[in-house]
């Protein structure tokens, strides 16, 4: 595919970033893995010095929730369970969503690496290994484009 396009929940200023907001990081990762191009649009309030702000969703297995959870708070984070109403959110795949707050994400692709080794995980939200070739960044005076190294 020549050119993916889709936005972000943050963005760093090497164009590693947080997605899956929407509970389809794992359909955004493996189109964007097949894309020559990534380019992310985003308003200027999602580019971050250090991503974690915004909670790093994880889509695991629901049998491994729980472990996964134990494993996800050893690195740092709160982990809480994405959930819809009285029951956990599933996503499209089947799974569900732990949503991991209170990290400073100072190495994404590593903590990347990290997190996808879990057993039971079937993808984390952080795109820094695959990242954004270009962002298309909303600020108040215009839109400013961003470069980033070819993947």
């Amino acid at each position: 595919m020549p050119v993916y396009i889709d936005g972000a929940d943050e963005i760093n200023h090497q164009g590693a970033m947080i997605k899956g907001g929407g509970a389809a990081l794992t359909r955004e990762k493996i189109v964007a893995s097949v894309a020559q191009k990534f380019v992310c649009i985003a308003d200027g309030s999602k580019l971050v010095e250090t991503l974690g702000k915004f909670p790093l969703p994880v889509e695991v297995i629901p049998m491994a929730q729980a472990v996964a959870m134990r494993k996800l708070a050893q690195l740092g984070g709160q982990p809480t369970l994405r959930m819809k109403g009285e029951a956990p959110l599933v996503t499209d795949n089947g799974c569900y969503i732990i949503d991991v707050a209170g990290l400073q994400i100072t190495d994404p692709a590593r903590l990347e690496q990290d997190i996808n080794n879990i057993v039971g995980v079937v993808t984390v939200g952080l795109f820094a290994r695959q990242g954004a070739d270009v962002c298309l960044l909303g600020t108040a005076d215009g839109v400013k484009t961003l470069q980033f190294p070819t993947r």
